[in-house]
């Protein structure tokens, strides 16, 4: 016995093997597993990473792709409302503007004939006060009353025939400001009772007796410094078409941003002839993060009057 405690006490390592074979790391060893664990981790950051990147890269593209495609179609379905030969557009440097008036609803007038009630007949060739309509109003609900809407009847866009020209003292083709404009269902079927105060004498007849309920002026400014899309409404029909937004604001409109982000911004407006539709066509690009989209639209409008 005294000869084994005598070896444990010469040879201590041997003793702890044998109690169980246990050791530490040397600092050499931790170096090289952090440093090997970090290579490791580095690789399958890298594996991770790119896909991550490409995932976030798409989801970006994938908002812009929508809130242009909901700019596009909102603007659309506006421009759909433009009262015939109404649309204009105006670049200037870096801002695109596109103008039109926009319609509530639309009727069909009472014109002269033999058996029609002279009383309401819409007459060209003086003041009239009321009028009686063929094919009724569809989208407002009668009696209706406004002092802020207008009639239009044969708008065509050019000097003397144009919306955009509302000179009182100057009778055309769109009732004044501050026309008191009443509808009420008619004695018969179809038919609606229109009266204007004061009354009004509308310059041209349309071929097809077509008379429209305009609400007013709607501009769109797409502002590619500022980066927004933006819609005005609420001001009073000029005849030059306002240039910016601060014109717009200037001239008592309401803004709304339709879009932000926008890095350019391109619309035309090709007017048509008699046997080809108007066509409004829009280009929007869309920019964030270093991810860009451009998406076209076109607006396809009956401008016949």
């Amino acid at each position: 016995m005294a000869r084994s405690t005598d070896r444990a006490r010469t040879h201590p390592g041997r003793a702890a093997a044998a109690r169980g074979g246990q050791r530490g790391f040397t600092l050499v060893e931790l170096i090289v597993t952090i440093v090997v664990g970090s290579v490791v981790v580095a690789f399958m950051g890298l594996f991770i990473e790119t896909p991550l990147l490409g995932y976030l890269a798409q989801m970006r593209r994938a908002t812009l792709v929508d809130e242009a495609d909901s700019a596009l179609r909102f603007m659309g379905r506006d421009i759909k409302s433009a009262l015939p030969n109404s649309v204009r557009v105006l670049p200037s440097g870096s801002v695109t503007g596109v103008e039109f008036l926009a319609t509530i609803d639309g009727a069909r007038y009472v014109d002269g004939g033999p058996l029609a009630n002279p009383a309401l007949v819409l007459d060209f060739t003086t003041t009239d006060t009321a009028f009686s309509t063929s094919v009724p109003f569809s989208q407002i609900t009668l009696p209706y009353t406004s002092s802020t809407a207008y009639l239009a009847i044969y708008n065509i866009g050019i000097t003397g025939a144009t919306a955009y020209q509302t000179s009182p003292q100057s009778p055309n083709v769109i009732t004044p400001p501050g026309t008191t404009i009443s509808i009420t269902a008619g004695s018969a079927a179809n038919q609606d009772l229109v009266t204007l105060s004061p009354g009004f004498q509308f310059a041209f007849e349309s071929p097809q007796k077509r008379v429209y309920l305009v609400s007013g002026p709607v501009s769109y400014v797409c502002d590619s410094t500022a980066g927004t899309l933006t819609r005005y409404s609420g001001y009073s029909i000029a005849s030059t078409q306002p240039a910016s937004a601060a014109a717009l604001l200037a001239a008592g409109a309401t803004a709304a941003q339709v879009a932000s982000d926008v890095a350019g911004c391109s619309i035309t407006y090709s007017p048509g002839t008699a046997s080809r539709n108007a066509v409004v066509e829009i280009s929007l690009t869309l920019t964030n993060s270093g991810e860009t989209v451009q998406l076209l639209y076109q607006v396809q409008l009956v401008n016949s009057p």
